[in-house]
This record gives structure tokens, C-alpha cells and sequence, in this order.
């Protein structure tokens, strides 16, 4: 739920900063002659605002395409007092660069260069129908070369900066976030691993109970039958060694039922596989290039089992981000055209974001909680030097 608020938070902070972009310039402008045709470029330039966290790529493009148009006449130019809309790219650029999309990171620093120009070009130079230009707004008269090219390095020097600080704190951010989930992942790990040894415990009295009474009342049901048998169906012992039967066969019943019940409770069954997508979101939000793939129709899988499967890529993930860094990529892979599940997780990467002392137990707890569900589960190396794969199986109902 809190990954969930964070991420509407985050989604929702650049459309209210662009429509308070588009109310503060109505409110500077309001009252002033022939801005009209204005209102879409500042329009044009608050929806750049609010789609750089969601359409990053979309909002790039109308900060360049906006001010080249304007650049051509063929949208309002600035005026004297309308420049500062330029104000926009700089907003822009900077979302993009605290967003966890590497490439469109990058793509940004050019962007904001021909953006920087175009927007320059539409308030420095001249035409012969339309003179009102940065030069005769502030009363210089330096040359329209060196206006283009004073406010060119002006624009894109803050539209820099503001790229910068948004770079800076987006990776900040991040860090941070990725050092509180292997905090809480360390500590969740601890708690887990008692709880672990709690089920293995109750798993090995379960099998015990399970092997000794099941053993014990199925030669009950066998040899009461047996006599039954024997002393033919009109004896009166017949039917008291019949009724020994039936009760000794639903003791039986009620002993695996038991025994179920006791391997099927615990921690494994809080999350299930509906949560594992949710997994794979949150590395994405530390900036992890992370996916998750489904091949197969899904089929009905236990509860305990669903659990297990979600501490596995749980754990999975966490390790990928100690150990390979939050620019890992992943890849998660649940597999049902087999005789049951498959799982794989395949991630590469080399810039670990701690230094941990010695083997940890995530990896053999995996293996656990795989062999408590019935199935099995393997990791090591892949054949890159910095991928790791984790692969397991698990039985589903139809399977068993």
C-alpha cells in the first residue's frame, strides 16, 4: 500500500505543477491586449509539465516542437512579458532527469539544447512584420547575433542546471530508497529465517505424526476388515470390527487433513502470486530495470505453495539489489507448460549497492521453503560473469 501511495504521489506531483505553471501565467497576464493566441503555447507548454513523469517522451518532444514553431511564426512569439514560459523547459528537463528511465535521462541534455535554441531564435531575431523582439524589450543593441546566441547559453545553461538537480536527486532518492528496502529486506530476513525454522519444525512433527499414526491406523483399517471377513457378514462381531473400520479410516482422514492444515499455515501464506508483479514495480521505482513475464495459462496453485513462491522472488530481487546494484536489470519468469510451476530469475549486474561479510541465508532459505512446497530450486552463476540465475519448480494442485 505505501509503494502504491508513493508512486500516485509521484505520478500526480507534475500535473498539479503545470496547472499551477498555467494559472500563475494567467494571473501575470490577465488584463493585457492580444494574448489570446498566446494562451496555447503556454497551454501546450503546462501539458509538457504535467506528462513529464508519465509521458517523459512526449513531454520532451513539445518543449522542442512548441518553441520551434513559435521559431517559424507559425504559433505567437514571445513578448515582453510573456518570455519567461520558457521557465517550462527547464521544469520539464528536470523531471525527466529525477526519472528512472536512463535513456530518456540522456535524451534530455539535447532536447534541452534545441530547445534552448529554438526559443532563443523566436525572441531574438527580427522580421520585417514582427520587430518586437529581446532587443528592443530591454533597449540593447548588441546585434541580434549576440542576443541569439547570450540568451541561447542563458536558456540552456538553466535549463542545465535544472537537469542537473533533477538528475541528482532523482539518483539520491533512489539510493535511499534502495538502502531502506535492504534494511527492512535484512531485518525482514532475520524474522523470516526464525520463522523458517518454526515451520521446519512443524513440517518434520507433521511428517512424523502423519508417518506413525497413518502407519498405525491403516493396519487397524486392514486387520479390522480382515477379521471382519473372517467372522462372516451375519456374525455379531461383523459389524463392531466394520464400525473399528470406519472410525480407524476417518482418523485417517482427519490425521492427513491435520497434517495438511499444519504445512499450509505460517508467514508463507500472507502473500501469494498476485503480490509477485507487485515485487517487480518496486525495483522499478530504484530505477532496476526490472520486467515480469507469464508463459502458460495459469493454473490453481496451494496457498502455502503461492507463498513460497512469493518469499522466493521476493528474496530474489533483494539479493539482485544488494549484490548487483539498483542499475540491475531483472527479469522474472513464472513458467506453467510444465507439470507445475517453474520459476527463473535472471538478473545482470555489477555494482553492488553493499558490501556484505561472508554467504548470507537467502539463497539456502529459498531452497527450504521450495523443498517445504513440494518442489526444488537451484542458483548460481550464469554465463556472463555478472548474471546470476535462480531457477526453481514447485508442484501446483493439478500436478500433484
Amino acid at each position: 500500500m505505501t509503494s502504491f501511495v508513493r508512486r500516485r504521489a509521484r505520478h500526480l506531483l507534475p500535473p498539479v505543477v503545470g496547472a499551477v505553471y498555467l494559472v500563475l501565467w494567467i494571473v501575470a497576464e490577465a488584463g493585457r491586449s492580444d494574448l489570446t493566441g498566446h494562451v496555447l503555447v503556454v497551454a501546450a507548454f503546462a501539458v509538457a509539465i504535467g506528462l513529464a513523469e508519465w509521458m517523459p517522451a512526449t513531454a520532451l518532444g513539445l518543449v522542442v516542437v512548441v518553441p520551434v514553431l513559435q521559431a517559424l511564426h507559425l504559433l505567437d512569439r514571445p513578448r515582453a512579458t510573456t518570455w519567461p514560459e520558457y521557465l517550462a523547459i527547464a521544469i520539464v528537463v528536470a523531471v525527466v532527469g529525477a526519472g528512472r528511465s536512463g535513456l530518456l535521462r540522456w535524451l534530455a541534455v539535447p532536447v534541452l539544447g534545441v530547445a534552448s535554441v529554438a526559443a532563443a531564435w523566436a525572441m531574438a531575431v527580427p522580421t520585417v512584420a514582427d520587430p518586437d523582439v529581446w532587443g528592443s524589450w530591454t533597449g540593447t543593441h548588441s546585434g541580434t547575433r549576440s542576443d541569439l546566441v547570450l540568451l541561447s547559453l542563458a536558456i540552456a545553461g538553466a535549463s542545465g542546471i535544472a537537469w542537473a538537480v533533477g538528475v541528482a536527486i532523482g539518483a539520491a532518492w533512489r539510493t535511499t530508497l534502495a538502502r531502506t528496502r535492504v534494511v527492512a529486506a535484512e531485518r525482514e530476513t532475520e524474522v523470516t529465517t526464525a520463522e523458517l525454522r518454526a515451520e521446519q519444525e512443524r513440517a518434520r512433527i507433521a511428517r512424523d505424526v502423519h508417518d506413525s499414526l497413518a502407519h498405525s491406523l491403516a493396519v487397524v483399517v486392514s486387520q479390522a476388515q480382515g477379521a471382519a471377513a473372517i467372522a462372516g457378514p451375519g456374525a455379531p462381531a461383523a459389524t463392531t470390527l466394520r464400525d473399528i473400520a470406519d472410525v480407524s479410516r476417518s482418523a485417517l482422514g482427519d490425521v492427513r487433513a491435520l497434517v495438511e492444515r499444519i504445512q499450509g499455515t505460517g508467514p508463507a501464506a500472507v502473500h501469494g502470486l498476485t503480490d509477485v508483479p507487485d515485487l517487480v514495480e518496486d525495483m522499478c521505482e530504484l530505477g532496476m530495470q526490472a520486467s515480469f513475464e507469464q508463459h502458460g495459462e495459469p493454473t490453481t496453485v496451494g496457498t502455502a505453495t503461492g507463498g513460497a513462491v512469493h518469499r522466493i522472488v521476493q528474496e530474489s530481487l533483494t539479493n539482485v539489489l544488494k549484490h548487483q546494484g539498483r542499475t540491475a536489470s531483472a527479469l522474472v519468469v513464472l513458467d506453467w507448460r510444465g507439470p507445475g510451476l517453474g520459476i527463473v530469475v535472471t538478473s545482470r549486474g555489477d555494482e553492488p549497492l553493499v558490501h556484505l561479510d561472508g554467504a548470507g541465508s537467502g539463497i539456502e532459505g529459498m531452497r527450504e521453503r521450495a523443498r517445504l512446497a513440494g518442489g526444488w530450486l537451484r542458483a548460481g552463476r550464469g554465463d556472463d560473469p555478472d548474471e546470476f540465475v535462480v531457477t526453481g519448480w514447485v508442484p501446483t494442485e493439478d500436478a500433484r
